[in-house]
């Protein structure tokens, strides 16, 4: 019996829609199917596919033992996580060596701050594992905002909003266009350090890019907004154009 192969698919940023060919016809085929969530969530990559999995589908759902209940710099944080990565990866394992092939569903692009990089750097030596690009969710958020958002040579910068704030305002002062992921809680830390490097009034905040509910503002005309997890802060570049 041949053995299976593991295929880390993208599903782009959320519309079903924006999904590649290949992404759409693994999805449909696939007997096995494993996807992250939280725990008492059904889980955004899931959903995305909802009504397209065989009525034989076997999923396998992946939930985080934690995700911000303790602080990144926590030693746990990483111990706890490294553990889980690897009790999946065994289960992915045991259907490869059975000769069965799994799709597992990735948000965005499988290998861009995705969960699918550290199964990926696990199992690519143990098993066979094809990974399928994806549009990102920024790619979708300066989509929204009606705007290029870089021109002749522009240098865009991709920032975490989770950095400290010092560092976000050397990091924006120095890029053309900004992409500032990872928002929630971060927002007012995001909104000041984007005040202190000049680029407030041409920020905008996408929340839920293609998806049901999204929505497109200007980042100084929401200055008490709580944002969801999924928004990305947008920055257009100003650069040479014909």
């Amino acid at each position: 019996m041949r053995g299976g192969t593991v295929y880390g698919v993208g599903l782009g940023p959320g519309d079903p829609e924006l999904m590649s060919v290949r992404a759409d016809r693994l999805v449909r085929n696939a007997r096995h199917v494993a996807f992250f969530r939280k725990a008492g969530r059904a889980g955004r990559a899931r959903g995305i596919v909802d009504g397209m999995l065989r009525d034989d589908v076997v999923e396998f759902a992946m939930e985080y033992p934690v995700t911000t209940e303790i602080p990144l710099s926590d030693p746990r944080y990483n111990q706890i996580l490294s553990e889980f990565y690897g009790d999946c990866v065994a289960h992915l394992k045991a259907l490869v060596a059975a000769g069965e092939d799994v799709v597992v569903l990735c948000e965005g692009d499988p290998f861009f701050y995705g969960s699918f990089m550290h199964l990926y750097t696990r199992l690519r030596d143990e098993a066979p594992v094809h990974v399928v690009p994806a549009i990102t969710g920024m790619s979708a958020a300066w989509t929204a905002t009606g705007e290029p958002v870089t021109w002749g040579d522009d240098v865009l910068s991709v920032l975490m909003a989770t950095l400290p704030e010092q560092e976000l305002v050397a990091r924006m002062t120095e890029a053309d266009a900004l992409v500032v992921m990872k928002i929630g809680r971060n927002l007012p830390r995001v909104r000041s350090a984007l005040e202190k490097a000049g680029k407030l009034d041409r920020a905008y905040l996408v929340e839920y890019a293609s998806m049901s509910g999204q929505a497109v503002v200007r980042l100084a005309d929401a200055p008490e907004r709580i944002s969801p997890y999924f928004s990305i802060v947008i920055v257009h570049g100003q650069g040479r154009r014909p």
